[in-house]
C-alpha cells in the first residue's frame, strides 16, 4: 500500500531548508556554505536534505524560484487594485518590485555572485521563462486596462506583458553584472548603471506609446544603495 504523503508537512519541511539556505547565504556566502550547514541548521539528517534537493545548486535554484513566487504575490495586489488607473498601477508595479528587492539587498547580492557566474548561465536561462510566467499576466492585466482607458498604446496586452518582462529581466542582468564587477575593478560604476536604467526606461515608454519621463523604472533612491553598500562608493548623494 502506498504511503500517504502529508503535503503540508512536506512543504513546511522544504521551506525550512530554503529558510536556512537564505540565512547561510547572508551570513556565510555561497562558497563557504555547505549542504551540511543547511541540514545542521534545520536539525535534519543528510538523507532528509537529499529527499528534497539533489545538490547545492538545486537548493539555490529553489531559493530563486521561491523568490519569484514571493515577488508575484507581493505585486499581485497592486495589479488588482480596481480603484487605480492603469498608468498609476504600472508605476506602483515597478516601484513595488524595486523596493521588494531593496529590502532583501544583502541576500540578493550574495546570490548574485554565484548566479552571474558562467557555470550558471544555463540555469539562468531556464528560470527566465518561469519568472515571466508569474509576472507577465499581472502586467498584461494592467496593459489591458490602459488600452481601455486609452492611456497606453497596447494592441496586444498579453504579448506586450512578456516583452516588458523580458526588458526588465535584461535590465536586471545588466545591473547584476555591474554590481558584482567591483571584484575586478574595485568600484562598480553607478553612473553607467543610471544610464542603463534610463535607456531601458525610455525603451519601455516607447513600447507603451508614452511620453518621456512618464515612468520611473527604478527609483534613484533604490538604485544607489546597490552600488554604495559596504563602502563601495561613498560619494555624497546629489
Amino acid at each position: 500500500m502506498a504511503r500517504t504523503v502529508d503535503q503540508a508537512a512536506h512543504a513546511g519541511r522544504r521551506a525550512q531548508f530554503l529558510d536556512a539556505a537564505e540565512l547561510l547565504l547572508h551570513t556565510k556566502g555561497y562558497e563557504r556554505m555547505s549542504v551540511q550547514d543547511v541540514w545542521s541548521q534545520v536539525d535534519a539528517s543528510k538523507g532528509a536534505f537529499y529527499h528534497y534537493f539533489d545538490s547545492k545548486q538545486a537548493l539555490i535554484e529553489a531559493v530563486m524560484e521561491r523568490m519569484a513566487d514571493q515577488i508575484a504575490a507581493a505585486l499581485a495586489p497592486l495589479a488588482a487594485d480596481s480603484d487605480a488607473p492603469a498608468l498609476e498601477k504600472l508605476q506602483s508595479f515597478f516601484t513595488g518590485l524595486g523596493r521588494w528587492k531593496a529590502q532583501r539587498r544583502d541576500l540578493l547580492v550574495a546570490l548574485l555572485r554565484v548566479w552571474q557566474s558562467d557555470d550558471n548561465a544555463v540555469v539562468r536561462q531556464k528560470l527566465r521563462p518561469g519568472i515571466a510566467d508569474r509576472i507577465a499576466p499581472l502586467l498584461a492585466g494592467i496593459l489591458e486596462q490602459g488600452a481601455r482607458e486609452t492611456t497606453l498604446a497596447v494592441p496586444h496586452p498579453d504579448a506586450t506583458g512578456r516583452v516588458l518582462v523580458a526588458l526588465v529581466q535584461d535590465l536586471n542582468d545588466r545591473l547584476a553584472e555591474m554590481i558584482v564587477s567591483f571584484d575586478a575593478t574595485g568600484r562598480p560604476d553607478l553612473s553607467a548603471a543610471q544610464d542603463t536604467v534610463a535607456a531601458h526606461t525610455q525603451a519601455l515608454e516607447r513600447i507603451l506609446g508614452l511620453a518621456e519621463h512618464c515612468l520611473v523604472l527604478v527609483e534613484p533612491a533604490v538604485l544607489r544603495p546597490w552600488f554604495t553598500a559596504a563602502g563601495i562608493d561613498d560619494t555624497p548623494t546629489s
